[in-house]
């Protein structure tokens, strides 16, 4: 176990604890210090919370929070502003950014294993007042994620019954506070199952789509390429000829970056992770290449099944008629599938709402530890569970009853919107992050394979990453500065991010005088040495558990 530091006190094993540091000597402010000085897991991460995550676990809940409503609701906007391939392009694109995300984060986090993953990295790498202010970010951005999942919901019970869609709320809120409350490792079981369960029904969605283009249904044509020829690969989109299609494919990028959303949470529940120095890394690797390949394979399928001019794609009603893997079963003809498809996006959107969850309350259990937020937040279960901060997420959750008045779907495509800059930004912070920490490896003279894990690669893939994140960014609501397309709320929901970060940016820095950290004062020597010593040896296992284990390994 890592050495660890006391709310009051730090606390080191064996020969390396000097016996004059005593609860009362260490101060409040000092141990703030101290975690800014080396910001290892502290002792009351070590006490208060429960190492209940294993790397099956850690590997399927990116996963599950990744592939959820993105994928089987915003797929259809995608493909009916860009047409086939500007979505395919619009979704290759992020993807990539995705894997230098990935990996920028898993070699950051190899090293500072920490409840909170990016934003205490910012802390020792970048600058505290930044910290404080993605942190923030972060939770706001989650306490938006839960009700556009719920919302989903409403969307998607509404394919079968028009009751009230306030009783699915009620439902959802309830059974993702119990997810939330419950022990870390039954949060691990769930989220386990019910990624398996993704994986498997995308598997058979594409397989599905497959039959159905080749005409492998009786009754239906074979369709090929069809769609691709007419109405063909490109949309033009607010303007016309070549411009106008790139505009299409640059639309879809919102969407994109919020179907991606939630694989940077990978490392959020570092501190309640079993050997994270080892695990997490894994996961980052393995969950990028199984989620950008079955995103890529849906959109390709999706695109080849649906025209981009059906207008059942842009339907607004808050019907699942605008799932297109429910558009394209049912012009095959295959009764119950469409129903079928519809339960499983059901349990996705679910869980991708307890995934959003895990994240909120990690990083404001984050900031509380540096005092950047109430103490009341580190008040934890018997069973290591921050229930005040689950309290305060569950208490956003109601915002989903917007939907009964605006329309689920309306509301949907707001929180679209409002997460796809938040999640930007926090992928700008993890590869800003990832730069500064190679710069202090140069800059310290310290040989970067002296990291627990390391890819060379990556130092040319993160600032490339991180200008495109930018450029995303900044051009996120590009279609409200067009002639007759301005919309306060969708100016809103594109760009409010941007100066509640700069402003809380602003405050801690000038409220606790913060400095960017400089280089040679980051303390790698101290880190790098305490991932070496806290590495553990991976458990062998079974024959039938490696064979298995190639869905989550």
């Amino acid at each position: 176990m890592a050495p660890s530091l006391r709310s009051h006190e730090p606390v080191l094993q064996g020969d390396n604890k000097p016996p004059s540091f005593t609860a009362q000597s260490i101060s409040q402010d000092q141990d703030v210090r101290y975690l800014h000085n080396g910001d290892f897991v502290t002792h009351t991460e070590d006490t208060d919370l429960r190492r209940g995550l294993h790397q099956r676990h850690i590997s399927l809940i990116a996963i599950a929070g990744a592939i959820g409503t993105g994928l089987f609701l915003g797929l259809g906007g995608s493909i009916q502003t860009a047409g086939p391939l500007g979505a395919l392009l619009g979704y290759l694109t992020i993807g990539l950014i995705v894997c230098a995300v990935q990996f920028a984060l898993g070699e950051v986090a190899a090293l500072l294993p920490v409840t909170g993953s990016f934003v205490r990295h910012t802390e020792l790498l970048v600058d505290p007042a930044l910290g404080f202010a993605i942190g923030y970010n972060l939770v706001y951005g989650n306490l938006l994620s839960v009700p556009a999942e719920i919302s989903a919901v409403c969307v998607l019970f509404s394919y079968w019954t028009d009751i009230n869609s306030s009783l699915w709320i009620v439902i959802f809120i309830a059974l993702t506070f119990a997810v939330g409350i419950s022990y870390i490792g039954i949060y691990g079981e769930v989220e386990f199952w019910f990624a398996l369960l993704k994986i498997l029904f995308i598997i058979f969605l594409i397989l599905l789509g497959l039959v159905i283009d080749l005409g492998g249904v009786p009754g239906t044509p074979r369709i090929g390429f069809r769609y691709w020829k007419t109405p063909g690969p490109f949309v033009e989109y607010v303007g016309t000829g070549n411009w106008g299609k790139f505009l299409g494919y640059w639309s879809v990028m919102s969407n994109a970056v919020f179907s991606f959303a939630g694989t940077e949470s990978i490392a959020m529940a570092a501190a309640e992770t079993r050997n994270p120095r080892v695990v997490i890394p894994k996961a980052c690797k393995r969950v990028f290449i199984r989620v950008a390949t079955f995103y890529m394979l849906a959109v390709l399928i999706v695109g080849l099944l649906v025209p981009s001019d059906d207008p059942r794609l842009g339907d607004y009603s808050g019907t699942a008629a605008t799932s297109p893997f429910v558009l394209a079963a049912s012009a095959a003809g295959l009764r119950g599938v469409p129903s079928v498809v519809n339960a499983i996006v059901i349990t996705s959107a679910w869980s991708s709402s307890n995934q959003a969850l895990l994240s909120g309350t990690r990083v404001l259990y984050g900031l509380a530890l540096k005092n950047q937020a109430p103490r009341i937040f580190l008040r934890t279960t018997s069973w290591g569970v921050p229930y005040v901060c689950v309290l305060l997420n569950t208490a956003f959750m109601f915002l989903a009853f917007m939907s009964l008045s605006e329309g689920a779907m309306t509301v949907f495509w707001w929180f679209v919107d409002l997460t796809a800059c938040g999640v930007l930004i926090s992928w700008s912070t993890v590869l800003l992050n990832h730069w500064r920490l190679i710069a202090a490896m140069k800059k310290q003279q310290i040989p970067l394979s002296n990291l627990p894990w390391h890819n060379r690669w990556t130092e040319f893939s993160t600032p490339a990453a991180l200008a495109l994140v930018l450029i995303i960014l900044f051009t996120g609501g590009w279609q409200v500065f067009t002639r007759g397309n301005w919309a306060t709320s969708n100016f809103i929901a594109s760009y409010l991010d941007i100066p509640l970060v700069l402003t809380a940016y602003l405050i801690w820095k000038f409220y606790k005088r913060t400095k960017i950290i400089n280089l040679m004062d980051i303390p790698l020597a101290e880190a790098i040495e305490r991932a070496q010593r806290d590495i553990e040896p991976e458990p062998k296992l079974p024959k039938w558990r490696k064979i298995v284990g190639f869905l989550w390994d």
